[in-house]
C-alpha cells in the first residue's frame, strides 16, 4: 500500500495543528488508500538548514538530516496541514522542504490549510509555488478551514459536512496521482 506522510506544519505550543491533524488521519485511514504517517514538524525538530552542501548533491554530513531524507524518501504523497502566519507558510516547513531535494520528487501533495477568514489559503498557495519547483504535484482539491477555532471544542476537531466531504474529495485525488506519479518515482530510485 502507498505510504501518505501526513506533515502537522506548526511548531507552535497550543497549535490548532494537532487536532485538525488527528483529525485528518482518522479520515485518510478510514479512506484506506494508504498507510498514514504521522510526521509532526515539532517532534522531527529540525534546526534551521544547516548542511554545507547543496541538497541536490545528497551529501548529508548530519544525522538528523540523514534521518529526514530517509522518512521523506520512504513516502509516496504528502499532506500538508498548515497554518496561515502573516499571508506566509510557516518557517518550519519551508525548513523542512529545503532540507532536501531529489527525495520529493514525484510525489504528490494535498493541502489542509486553516486559519482565520482566509482558511489559510495565502500559505497554501505560496506552499504550491515551492512544491511544484520540487517536482510535486500540488492538488487542487484542498480542505481549507476558516475560522479555525469554531471547529475545536475540548481539543478534538469537528469539522462539518462541507470539510468532510473536501477530505474525500482530495484523498481522492491523490490516490490517482500517487499512481499516475508512481512510475516515474519508480524511475528515480532505480537511478540512484
Amino acid at each position: 500500500m502507498p505510504r501518505l506522510g501526513l506533515v502537522i506544519a506548526s511548531t507552535r505550543p497550543g497549535r490548532a495543528g494537532l487536532p485538525v491533524g488527528r483529525w485528518f488521519q482518522k479520515k485518510a485511514e478510514a479512506h484506506g488508500a494508504f498507510d498514514v504517517e504521522w510526521i509532526d514538524l515539532a517532534e522531527i525538530h529540525l534546526p534551521f538548514m544547516d548542511e554545507p552542501h547543496h541538497p541536490r548533491l545528497r551529501q548529508y554530513v548530519h544525522d538528523h538530516t540523514k534521518r529526514w531524507s530517509a522518512l521523506v524518501e520512504e513516502m509516496d504523497a504528502f499532506v500538508f496541514v498548515h497554518p496561515e502566519y502573516n499571508y506566509g507558510m510557516t518557517a518550519p516547513l519551508k525548513n523542512a522542504l529545503d532540507y532536501l531535494h531529489w527525495e520529493w520528487h514525484y510525489k504528490p501533495v494535498g493541502l489542509v490549510s486553516y486559519g482565520g477568514i482566509s482558511a489559510g489559503l495565502r500559505a497554501a498557495q505560496q506552499i504550491k509555488q515551492i512544491v511544484t519547483t520540487l517536482k510535486m504535484m500540488p492538488m487542487n482539491e484542498a480542505v481549507s478551514i476558516p475560522f479555525v477555532a469554531q471547529f475545536i471544542k475540548d481539543g478534538e476537531f469537528h469539522p462539518n459536512d462541507v470539510l468532510e466531504q473536501a477530505a474525500v474529495a482530495m484523498l481522492d485525488e491523490l490516490a490517482r496521482w500517487e499512481e499516475a506519479l508512481r512510475p516515474l518515482r519508480e524511475s528515480v530510485r532505480a537511478a540512484r
